[in-house]
């Protein structure tokens, strides 16, 4: 029961994240990778194909916003 309240927490934290510190398109690109809107989670070149933008440049905007995620997670934890 723990565990499931601590994920909860986590889930929580992370929705927020995204919210609070990701431009539009990062977290547009975050939602729809991770299924965070409730929807299944696509694949870097479903959103490439669904934005109009290169396969690549997804994964690029990926990167850059899990890393300000992992950023602003760190600094509230600590």
């Amino acid at each position: 029961m723990l565990e499931d309240l601590s994920a909860k927490d986590a889930g929580r934290a992370v929705r927020a994240s995204v919210e609070e510190c990701l431009d539009d398109r990062e977290k547009l690109v975050i939602t729809l990778r991770y299924g965070l809107g409730g929807e299944a989670p696509l694949t870097q070149r479903e959103i490439a194909q669904q934005c109009g933008i290169s396969r690549s440049y997804v994964s690029r905007i990926e990167k850059k916003a899990l890393e300000k995620l992992r950023e602003r997670l760190d600094k509230e934890i600590n």
